[in-house]
């Protein structure tokens, strides 16, 4: 019982990251407005946590490793706090600048931390359910943030987004304590895993880790996958928005994906066992080729279509990647923390680059048709990486 009540501290820690990671989208217009700032500005501000989780990553994971899951998730869930307390009180670009890269101080930790839990505490197909169950943590989030910023706080806090923020600060915070004593019994373990992990030198982990093509290969699906994921969740509220719905309506159309992904995340992963894992990575990706083609259709059923198509694939193509990254022979739970710290500062680079990217295609083209397009050839290009990689597995990984 007690590694469900584990999980359960995880599940919180991610739903926060989701809430603050997901804060900036529907209250684009309003800070814009009251910074005095472009969308390609804002998507720099977008990407700017991505940015830092690149560098932030990997020493996250050494962290993890060797001070435990318990006391470094606590260090996440308030960088993570401060990061949103800190949007509240921003006064220009710079100031929500920092704002936002503190979470990738933050951030890192949370999304590393939960597969060592996880891999710590759950065998066999119990381990694909419960990452699956603790990857609707963030979904979850996320659609609180969406769907309930401009129907429910801002009216609640007076029109004020740097209220909104600060509430997003408190949950984190709590967020944190509760961890803390849920997973009482985590400081059991970490003492003897984080003496092990501390006898092997990191370098010497990361090199034999990247020695094996099928990391490689994990790794370069890892930022396709990120470039999509982060691209479509910062700016699809927008997106919808400029096809001519309001801007409430554009916060329940915007969760939508993460409604369907919160059911795909409970059934996606616990079917991705070794032999279909690469089958349903392929079909995933699929799905994410054929949600940004539709995203660009004037129909409302075409566009409904390409929503749920999206949340399909947001749901379980990160996670699937996860299982198979720590699933690799030699990964396991003594380095599960580092393999998945390298994963994240690998898929941050593609965290960067959608927010950013598509803001920056916005400006040049007057339209989100040129990076919608950009989204499914890489999309198609994921489905072929996931041919690649099933061919590598088949030869161990070589």
């Amino acid at each position: 019982m007690q590694r469900w009540w584990v999980l359960a501290g995880v599940w919180l820690l991610y739903a926060a990251f989701g809430l603050v990671s997901t804060s900036l989208a529907p209250l684009v217009q309003l800070i814009e407005a009251d910074l005095d700032m472009n969308h390609a500005a804002m998507g720099s501000v977008m990407g700017a946590w991505q940015l830092v989780y690149i560098f932030s990553a990997v020493p996250s994971g050494i962290l993890l490793d060797r001070l435990g899951a318990r006391r470094a998730l606590c260090v996440g869930a308030v960088a993570i706090g401060a990061s949103a307390l800190g949007r509240a009180f921003a006064d220009d670009y710079w100031g929500l600048l920092l704002a936002v890269m503190l979470f990738g101080i933050g951030g890192p930790i949370v999304s590393a931390g939960a597969p060592k839990v996880i891999t710590r505490w759950f065998t066999g197909s119990s381990r694909g359910l419960a990452m699956g169950i603790y990857m609707t943590g963030p979904a979850i989030g996320g659609v609180v943030s969406l769907m309930g910023t401009h129907s429910v706080l801002l009216p609640l806090f007076e029109g004020s987004w740097r209220a909104v923020f600060q509430l997003w600060a408190g949950v984190a915070f709590a967020a944190g304590l509760v961890w803390w004593w849920l997973a009482r019994d985590e400081d059991i373990v970490d003492v003897n895993v984080g003496a092990a992990a501390a006898a092997v030198p990191r370098g010497e982990t990361l090199r034999t880790l990247l020695r094996e093509s099928a990391v490689r290969v994990v790794l370069l699906m890892s930022v396709g996958v990120f470039l999509i994921n982060h691209g479509l969740n910062n700016w699809l509220p927008e997106l919808l928005r400029s096809g001519g719905m309001s801007i409430v309506e554009a916060g329940y159309w915007a969760a939508i994906p993460t409604l369907v992904g919160i059911v795909g995340s409970l059934a996606i992963p616990r079917l991705a066992t070794p032999v279909r894992r690469f089958h349903i990575l392929f079909v995933l990706c699929l799905c994410a080729m054929l949600a940004s083609l539709l995203l660009l259709a004037q129909s409302t059923t075409l566009m409904l279509l390409g929503l749920l198509l999206q949340g399909i694939a947001r749901s379980a193509l990160m996670t699937v990647l996860v299982l198979t990254l720590v699933e690799l022979p030699g990964i396991g739970d003594r380095h599960a923390g580092t393999a998945s710290g390298l994963f994240f500062s690998a898929a941050e680079v593609g965290g960067v680059l959608g927010p950013l990217g598509l803001g920056a295609l916005y400006d040049l083209s007057g339209g989100f048709t040129l990076g919608l397009s950009t989204l499914a050839v890489i999309a198609a290009g994921l489905a072929l990486g996931s041919r690649r990689l099933e061919h590598l597995a088949q030869r161990g990984g070589k």
